[in-house]
């Protein structure tokens, strides 16, 4: 058994008073049900959203992924009984306004704990801010940020970070695509995460990056990019984000005009929110994706995967079902309804009663070790590792095949994205 699933010490403060042995240290989907809260008081939880800015594409199905999963927990109970509202701030995909967000919504809104957040740089510029406010913050983003040492009152236990997802993908890209690679990221923090592990995961198999280029992540042109390419390249690694990921991935296509191209591996950040069946996208076919989650409907899809795109309301190409343009978030916005439920999992461990049981929250979670496959975690089964404060899970990549669906070809095993730890948040004071 991999050391970081090893059991750890009860945490401080009795965190887990009113809990069975086999109760929130398993955690595995079964969310503990503790008797009636002594108040029906709601607990109110802060959102930090991208509403607009760069990230608004996620921020629009962060919020409505976040309002199913409310309305299903709810519909449960609630946490520990009491009903729970999610108030939404948006933070404009920018890292000041971010910590002034948190601030609101954990001051002036007297939220119990704030979640939320994709982008790396809006996390990385408001976990100080949490620090200072003693205040749990909750990151549904995949920097390689929490793992790697942010402070003590940020977790990331709702979706796998980059670190972990590129190890995982590269032996097979190397055994499967090539290994002279061409990489193309956006310029800032969660490039860089691609950039560093990618290239070092990828000489570890005997392949080498021979080119790297970044781009702005507000760029809304991208030819003056591509000539940079060299000719010896197998394989073009691209990851983009922002609103013109369209417009990149259609340009990418006219550059090679419809003929030989190296192979095309990207991450489905450069489509996200965006249908791979439109027009223009043909050049495509055969080429290959990483998922968080599969877009698409697949034969051996789960019944906790339909009651997930039930309860948002998508139909099997994950777009809305009243509105087959409108293409969801699909491979990241799992991350919002999961990690909602490992909060309530948390809150009903601590016997959360009010601001002074944050610390109990976060303790809590630390003594969290897995999450099983299940309706609380649609996305698949995941282990936990509480001196870090980071989830682990499995990644898929996808073909696209003749029409634009996505196939999947490959499901990594947990294991294979396991890496040592960097931090033990555990040792660290509050």
């Amino acid at each position: 058994m991999p050391k970081i699933l090893t059991n750890r010490p009860m945490p401080r403060r009795d965190v887990l008073k009113g809990v069975g042995a086999g109760g929130a240290l398993a955690l595995a989907g079964g969310l503990p049900r503790l008797a009636q809260a002594q108040t029906s008081e709601p607990i109110r939880l802060g959102f930090q959203l991208h509403r607009t800015g760069i990230g608004a594409v996620y921020g629009r199905w962060y919020q409505r992924t976040t309002e199913a999963a409310l309305k299903v927990l709810n519909a449960a109970g609630g946490i520990a009984g009491r009903p729970v509202e999610v108030i939404f701030e948006d933070d404009g995909t920018d890292p000041k306004r971010g910590a002034e967000v948190f601030e609101k919504l954990a001051v002036q809104q007297k939220c119990d704990l704030v979640f939320g957040a994709l982008f790396s740089h809006v996390v990385v510029g408001t976990a100080p801010r949490a620090a200072e406010l003693r205040v749990p913050y909750f990151v549904c983003s995949e920097g390689h940020h929490v793992a790697s040492g942010l402070n003590r009152w940020t977790v990331q236990p709702g979706i796998t970070d980059v670190k972990s997802q590129v190890i995982s993908m590269a032996p097979w890209v190397a055994s499967n695509l090539g290994k002279k690679v061409t990489m193309i990221y956006p310029d800032y923090a969660f490039g860089y995460d691609h950039r560093d592990f990618f290239s070092a995961a990828m000489k570890a198999q005997g392949g080498e990056v021979i080119e790297l280029i970044p781009i702005p992540p507000t760029e809304t042109s991208f030819t003056r990019y591509l000539p940079r390419i060299p000719s010896e390249t197998e394989v073009i690694y691209h990851v983009m984000v922002g609103p013109a990921v369209l417009t990149f991935v259609k340009e990418l296509g006219e550059f090679y005009g419809g003929g030989a191209h190296p192979e095309f591996f990207g991450f489905i950040d450069s489509l996200e929110g965006v249908s791979t069946e439109g027009p223009g996208l043909e050049f495509l076919a055969g080429s290959h994706f990483w998922e968080g989650m599969p877009r698409y409907r697949q034969p051996d899809s789960t019944a906790f995967d339909t009651f997930y795109r039930n309860a948002i309301g998508l139909d099997d190409s994950a777009a809305d079902i009243g509105d087959p343009k409108n293409v969801s978030a699909y491979s990241h916005m799992f991350s919002c309804w999961e990690t909602l439920f490992v909060i309530k999992a948390a809150m009903e461990a601590a016997s959360y009663k009010g601001p002074d049981d944050r610390q109990a929250v976060i303790e809590a979670v630390e003594a969290m070790t897995a999450f099983a496959e299940s309706n609380e975690h649609p996305q698949g089964d995941k282990i936990f590792n509480g001196r870090t404060h980071q989830v682990f899970g499995h990644q898929f990549i996808s073909k696209v095949a003749d029409g634009g669906k996505l196939e999947v070809v490959h499901r990594t095993a947990i294991e294979d994205g396991l890496y040592p730890d960097q931090v033990d948040y555990t040792t660290m004071p509050f």
